[in-house]
């Protein structure tokens, strides 16, 4: 368990609105953009422009999830029903705005209905072939005909393009006089489109890969070509498993809106469903959850951390599965989205690479490992060699999440979110952030529990069985010799010899360069004396009327440049030292390894550091490191001083 990068913005509250201000942004462009990009990209997802202290990089929401599914994978119009009246029990997780019939969004993912499409496709002289060998896509497209138009005709080029057939489209019913008045003025035309699988292709693996392609070059096309009507455009999902049927909703209008959720030909053996809770944030049709394979209940608070590291590991990435489409992918995590979606864009390439399900969570949301005495030795060498391949996506995190063949939920390692679950004798299982979501008699549960920090329920549906927790980790830690790779490519540096003593300080001049980089009495009498005195952080009060260091006229040590981004509503600080049980501050030196490559390709040497400040020793250890990690690395001293004559640099 590593903490994600500091990477963070410093976020301000005023009359309830949170917004986010970052001394020193330019170190933390994701994407590699310029802010003029940036904001361009966040207008296109129909944020307002960045202005005084609001930032559209701050986006967030925390909300409402659930869902239910039946074990045997039997598919039914029942658990459809009981998918939307799970989302009318979760209205109170929701909010609306002035307009009383104007929601944050909601929405519900289903198992892709063949029998529904097959028939619809038919009425329209669209011949579908057999399940599995076709997917649907379901889009939102801009109001203007023109805009829709051009839009369309990207989809039917890229499809083509990518060496698959495009079968037609479909105008989805919708009933849009329920909605109200400014909701109608932002709705979308929800239509659908048919993609045959291509003969290239070789399974339907391989077929929902190219459906993810085909999705990102659309979404970037239609971004390239249609300025500002591309904020009016959004693919929910394009699968040959899944389909989502989502919108800026109240709870009870999903099922009244979509009218196909009504037809008994539309069968699930699952329904994933979310209620949207936009804490801070601006509610849109592309917002709203489920996204194509999660929903989430909390918030993301390593995100711009995240965001920046999966750019940087850009040119790193090679796949055997994806191949040269690896390059058609970027950027990818679209700019401008919340803090969900992009943890979305992020499942979907290491599923999509070649993980599975329960192991690409396990990359995202690790549990608490470094400090966990009672875990096995291979799940703790399972994390921390996955340690350098993905930071964890640290929450508050509920996130539930399907791929139409597995469906599950985790929670991350603090276990701030609520989620509980029950399993009847019937084989079905209902999990949501509360009980009570549908009348189950009493006499029909067999099991009632709830996830805890680090935990994950998984029910396969193809084995039909739910897999327990243990049992999933056991055998993702027991795949590969993950003990052996560490012991290969591992060097912590507490471990290496200290054969050259550190220069001692000198006394005479510690006033002056407490003077030259910052210090301050008061750091001395009420911050220093008391930890070095009793080992404890000095208390104080939560707020501090202590200028912003870039707005001060007074020299300011580095570090307080930087102010962590808290999260927004109910978590409390976390310490590191109080809170080891479940926070490391293991930091990795060195050469990222191929997130989607082979463990048994990775012969690439990192340098483990405990902790992030390091003594004259530990300088020392580095300066000599080559002569100690088998010339992995070198290090080089730069001379940073000038002669003082020579005035300012």
């Amino acid at each position: 368990m590593v903490p994600s990068n500091p990477m963070t913005g410093h976020s301000l509250r005023v009359f309830g609105l949170r917004f986010c201000y970052t001394p020193l942004d330019v170190l933390s462009q994701p994407q590699g953009r310029g802010d003029g990009e940036r904001t361009k990209a966040m207008i296109q997802q129909g944020f307002p422009e960045k202005q005084g202290l609001y930032d559209p990089c701050c986006e967030h929401d925390a909300c409402g999830v659930g869902f239910v599914v039946d074990i045997k994978n039997r598919k039914t119009h029942a658990i459809v029903r009981q998918g939307l009246e799970i989302l009318v029990n979760l209205n109170h997780r929701g909010a609306v705005g002035a307009d009383p019939l104007a929601g944050d969004g909601a929405g519900i993912l289903l198992q892709l209905p063949d029998a529904l499409f097959q028939a619809e496709a038919r009425r329209l002289g669209i011949a579908l072939p057999a399940f599995g060998t076709y997917g649907a896509g379901m889009v939102f497209l801009p109001r203007d005909a023109a805009a829709r138009r051009q839009a369309e005709a990207i989809v039917a080029e890229t499809v083509a393009t990518e060496g698959q057939d495009f079968l037609g489209w479909r105008d989805v019913p919708v009933d849009s006089g329920i909605l109200g008045p400014s909701v109608r003025a932002v709705e979308p035309v929800v239509r659908q489109f048919f993609v045959a699988k291509g003969s290239g292709t070789a399974d339907q693996d391989g077929f929902e890969r190219k459906l993810f392609v085909i999705r990102k070059q659309v979404s970037n096309g239609v971004a390239d070509k249609l300025g500002e009507a591309a904020k009016d455009f959004y693919i929910p999902s394009l699968s040959s498993r899944t389909v989502v049927y989502k919108g800026m909703l109240l709870a009870h209008q999903v099922g009244e809106y979509y009218k196909d959720l009504s037809d008994e030909r539309l069968v699930s053996a699952l329904a994933l469903v979310h209620q949207r809770f936009s804490t801070n944030t601006f509610p849109k049709w592309s917002l709203a959850h489920p996204f194509r394979m999660i929903c989430h209940n909390g918030e993301i608070n390593t995100l711009r951390g995240n965001l920046n590291w999966m750019a940087a590991r850009r040119h790193a990435m090679k796949s055997d599965l994806l191949g040269s489409d690896l390059d058609k992918l970027w950027p990818l995590i679209p700019e401008g989205q919340s803090d969900s979606a992009c943890f979305d864009n992020a499942l979907e390439l290491l599923v999509q690479g070649g993980y599975s399900l329960a192991h690409a969570m396990m990359m995202l949301i690790p549990e608490a490992w470094a400090g966990n005495p009672l875990m096995d030795e291979e799940r703790r060498a399972f994390y921390e060699y996955h340690a350098a391949l993905m930071e964890p996506w640290d929450g508050p995190a509920a996130v539930c999440f399907t791929d139409g063949r597995q469906i599950g939920a985790t929670l991350d390692r603090n276990g701030l979110r609520p989620a509980r679950y029950l399993v009847t004798d019937d084989d079905l299982v209902v999990m949501a952030s509360e009980m009570g979501v549908l009348p189950i008699p009493e006499a029909k549960i067999v099991k009632k529990w709830r996830l805890q920090p680090g935990k994950m329920l998984l029910i396969d549906l193809e084995q039909g069985r739910i897999i327990d927790d243990t049992e999933i980790k056991a055998e993702l830690a027991e795949a590969h010799p993950y003990a052996k790779l560490l012991a290969e490519t591992q060097i912590v540096l507490e471990d290496l010899p200290a054969d050259v003593q550190p220069v001692a300080p000198d006394p005479a001049t510690l006033l002056d360069r407490q003077q030259a980089f910052g210090y301050t009495q008061e750091d001395l009498k009420f911050l220093l004396t008391p930890l070095a005195v009793s080992g404890q952080e000095a208390v104080g009060s939560m707020g501090t009327d202590t200028p912003l260091a870039v707005l001060s006229s007074k020299a300011k040590l580095l570090y307080v440049y930087f102010k962590q981004c808290f999260a927004q509503v109910t978590n409390p600080p976390i310490d590191s030292i109080r809170e080891e049980a479940v926070m490391s501050l293991v930091s990795l030196i060195g050469p990222r390894p191929n997130l989607l490559g082979r463990p048994e390709d990775n012969h690439r040497k990192r340098l483990e550091v405990r902790q992030p400040i390091l003594t004259n020793e530990d300088l020392e250890k580095i300066r000599g490191i080559s002569e100690h990690a088998d010339n992995a690395f070198r290090s080089v001293t730069l001379d940073i001083t000038w002669p003082a004559a020579e005035g300012a640099a």
